[in-house]
């Protein structure tokens, strides 16, 4: 997994969170995404297609898990960013106990097409952030913009 934004403080805070899971086998690592947007509003990442992720071998789509997976993973990073951008200046230690109680809690997706493409880029936008629960949207498109799957989900902010 890598990252490209030019945020110092948002990168120190992001370089110690990994460094959390360092040395240890995780799913994020297995998937291999590249968290590619400067957008602290719509963050995008993006996965290439490999083997490993094939879902239906006959037609060499993607796996409707890693689907889910991804616009979870693009969902959880929106909130990521909305509680960074509210904590900003905070001491490093508050930062990061805060966004350690970020948390999946409901997800729906829906599946409009199948996963066909060599690379597929899921983008995010918050509904809404309250106090403790933010929803999110996303969308997954493959390497001709068609879009994918769709999904809402509801993640816990603190």
């Amino acid at each position: 997994m890598s990252t490209v934004y030019d945020d110092v403080e948002y990168n120190e805070m992001s370089q110690t969170y990994r460094k959390m899971a360092e040395g240890k086998p995780t799913f994020n690592n297995f998937l291999q995404f590249a968290l590619v947007s400067p957008d602290f509003d719509h963050p995008r990442l993006t996965i290439e297609m490999r083997d490993d992720l094939v879902g239906n071998p006959a037609y060499r789509t993607l796996h409707g898990g890693v689907v889910a997976s991804i616009l979870d993973i693009i969902g959880g990073h929106a909130v990521f960013l909305s509680v960074f951008k509210r904590l900003r200046g905070q001491p490093l230690e508050n930062k990061l106990k805060r966004v350690s109680k970020i948390g999946s809690i409901d997800l729906r997706i829906d599946y409009l097409r199948p996963g066909t493409g060599k690379r597929f880029t899921a983008t995010a936008s918050i509904l809404r952030t309250g106090n403790k629960v933010a929803v999110v949207r996303m969308q997954l498109l493959n390497d001709e913009d068609s879009l994918v799957a769709v999904g809402t989900g509801s993640y816990t902010v603190g």
